[in-house]
């Protein structure tokens, strides 16, 4: 076997036990909140795409057809640090239920953020609003103490922001 080969082989191992181990050491973010309106209203306010840089302190931009399988353009900033643009691909879009995308650094594998926002219609006419993100990802273990804090923040204060709108019937 030459050096080449051999030099190969150990990179490919590398790169598959990498993948791996990012896989079973995914981080997660999960936030909630109830809001005092039923999951249509506020579903309308979360899928109204134009307006969210009117209200979302997080999401600073956010435009595409909520459809699966569509690449949205999505940019977030966490309150203190630079904007982040992403162009995710939607996995679930539900009215009223459901919304959920991935993000990808590069190709599958690498650091990917499939980021969620559930809306469970409660018995007494509010929402719960589950809204978070699962990292994986070879580099998932290691860039999440860099932006997990922040971007948990982020997540909290939209929650906030959405709950104000939805609740002043905007």
């Amino acid at each position: 076997m030459s050096i080449l080969t051999t030099a190969a082989t150990a990179l490919a191992a590398t790169l598959i036990g990498a993948y791996a181990i990012g896989q079973f050491t995914s981080r997660s973010i999960n936030t909630e909140i109830t809001i005092d309106a039923p999951a249509e209203a506020v579903w309308s306010e979360l899928a109204d795409t134009d307006a969210h840089s009117e209200w979302n302190p997080f999401i600073r931009s956010f435009s595409g057809v909520l459809e699966v399988g569509n690449r949205l353009e999505v940019t977030v900033q966490p309150e203190g640090k630079s904007p982040m643009s992403f162009t995710p691909t939607v996995l679930v879009s539900e009215e009223a239920r459901e919304l959920r995308w991935v993000g990808r650094l590069g190709f599958q594998g690498i650091f990917d953020g499939e980021h969620f926002f559930i809306l469970e219609a409660n018995d007494n006419g509010t929402t719960t609003f589950r809204h978070g993100e699962r990292f994986s990802g070879m580099l998932a273990y290691a860039l999440f103490p860099l932006i997990g804090a922040d971007t948990a923040k982020g997540f909290e204060a939209m929650n906030r922001a959405l709950k104000e709108r939805v609740e002043a019937g905007a």
